[in-house]
């Protein structure tokens, strides 16, 4: 279970101002404690409830074995979500979302693919048969899809969760995501829609204080699930081992038995032998 949130915390970093009171979403309706001077203020004890509850749910993804993809593009959010998803050694967009992504992932594996083999085409030499011109536009295109895409270079299946920092700027990562049935989870302002979100952490999203304040929680959550899983994995490891050895032991016993009951066979027919060669004197 992930560790208790502290409510002065996220009152210190502002995780409880909203946005305008008109420019509000009515869904948000539960998670505004009052307004003032024409900005919601949202209840930070749903936010501490509903972070705890959310990251509980990313650890048993992670746990899982399972890779959750982070999205961000607004540049508030863009640095500190690219250094708590590498954390936490997970993919994650911060740049432009590339249409399709989720929904055309064939594609897309294929942009990532073209990384991988002009790095080969460097490394074998064929690179250096090309023309100046050429290498240049390879090495353009090269940086183009490193910057959109290197950071889910390894992701080489569609994730098992969305975290998204700003649902509304990020709508169509949103709505590729809801088509796969794929969970998100995600920090909602006032002015989103929690309903269109499986986890929804109400938290003010321009602010970058608060936006690490939950980002980090959320990368340390998961760190837990991957740490959980590595220990259960080395625990069952441990286990087949006590058990290939118990089992050696086992085998050694029962053949060291056989060859003892084997050699007391032998000998009660050697003395058998000898019991009637000493009748045979006795008769003769």
């Amino acid at each position: 279970m992930a560790k208790e949130v502290e409510v002065k915390e996220l009152l210190d970093a502002g995780v409880h101002f909203g946005h305008l009171t008109r420019r509000w979403n009515p869904n948000m309706a539960p998670y505004i404690y009052m307004e003032r001077n024409g900005i919601h203020i949202i209840n930070l004890y749903k936010t501490a409830a509903k972070m705890q509850e959310t990251a509980d749910a990313l650890a048993k993804i992670a746990a899982s074995g399972r890779k959750i993809l982070f999205v961000a593009t607004k540049k508030q959010a863009k640095e500190i979500v690219a250094e708590e998803a590498k954390k936490a050694n997970m993919p994650y967009i911060t740049e432009r979302w590339p249409g399709g992504m989720l929904t055309n992932f064939v594609t897309i594996r294929k942009s990532v693919k073209k990384m991988a083999s002009v790095d080969r085409m460097k490394k074998d030499g064929s690179f250096d048969s090309l023309s100046k011109k050429e290498q240049l536009q390879v090495n353009r295109m090269r940086a183009k899809l490193e910057k959109n895409l290197g950071s889910i270079s390894d992701m080489t299946r569609l994730p098992a969760a969305l975290f998204v920092v700003d649902t509304l700027r990020e709508h169509i990562a949103v709505k590729e995501a809801q088509k796969l049935n794929i969970p998100i989870f995600a920090m909602i302002d006032t002015n989103s829609n929690p309903r269109d979100v499986d986890y929804a952490v109400p938290a003010n999203d321009d602010a970058s204080r608060s936006i690490k304040k939950v980002v980090s929680y959320m990368s340390d959550a998961i760190i837990d699930g991957v740490n959980a899983r590595q220990e259960a994995k080395a625990a069952e490891k441990k286990e087949a081992e006590a058990k290939k050895v118990a089992d050696a032991e086992a085998k050694k016993a029962a053949e060291k038995k056989a060859a003892e009951a084997k050699e007391a066979e032998v000998q009660k027919e050697e003395a058998k032998k000898e019991e009637a060669k000493s009748d045979e004197t006795k008769e003769s």
